[in-house]
């Protein structure tokens, strides 16, 4: 089960709201949520969680490229939310994904197995993954130092473990507010 809340800096503390996660199909969805919950340009956390299994955190701070950071990127790229974060963070290109499965290389219907086998698509001598696949930390992945100005030690960020999201909000002093939406 997830839980995810968006945390909306203002002049008079933070202000949380619950992020209906159905609505979230790619990144650039969370990122506009994250952005149209901003007042007046300042910064918006967004934060993830699915169980104990691990926490994600995305910062936007106006128009500027979003910051993240994955407790255990091994764990979150095995679900649905998590591997958006861990695929940006990985540098996968969900474009040339795409390209890859469409069928560009000009082959009529039967030909496909006889040019599979030979494109290079299967492990390489060494038994090892092909060139293109990056291999997924098990431990935290992408900026801890992205709450640093905020009160949340790059530190503190990457020993979080448990109810790691309450005890960003209490470093951030928006514990009430996270509450409310819970």
């Amino acid at each position: 089960m997830y839980f995810a809340a968006l945390l909306a800096r203002t002049e008079d503390g933070w202000e949380a709201s619950d992020m209906e996660l159905d609505d979230v199909e790619s990144l650039s969805d969370l990122i506009d949520l994250a952005r149209a919950a901003a007042v007046d340009d300042d910064t918006v956390v967004a934060l993830i969680e699915q169980e104990d299994a691990w926490f994600g955190v995305v910062r936007v701070d106006g128009e500027e490229d979003p910051r993240y950071f994955v407790s255990n990127a091994s764990a979150a790229s095995r679900s649905s939310y998590g591997s958006m974060l861990t695929d940006e963070l990985l540098g996968s290109d969900e474009e040339d994904d795409e390209l890859d499965e469409l069928d560009l290389d000009g082959t009529e219907d039967g030909e496909e197995e006889t040019i599979a086998a030979f494109s290079g698509a299967e492990d390489d001598e060494d038994g090892e993954d092909s060139p293109g696949a990056e291999p997924v930390p098990a431990g935290p992945l992408g900026d801890p130092r992205l709450l640093d100005d905020l009160g949340v030690s790059h530190k503190q960020l990457m020993t979080l473990d448990g109810d790691a999201l309450s005890e960003i909000a209490d470093s951030l002093g928006a514990t009430e507010v996270l509450e409310a939406v819970r």
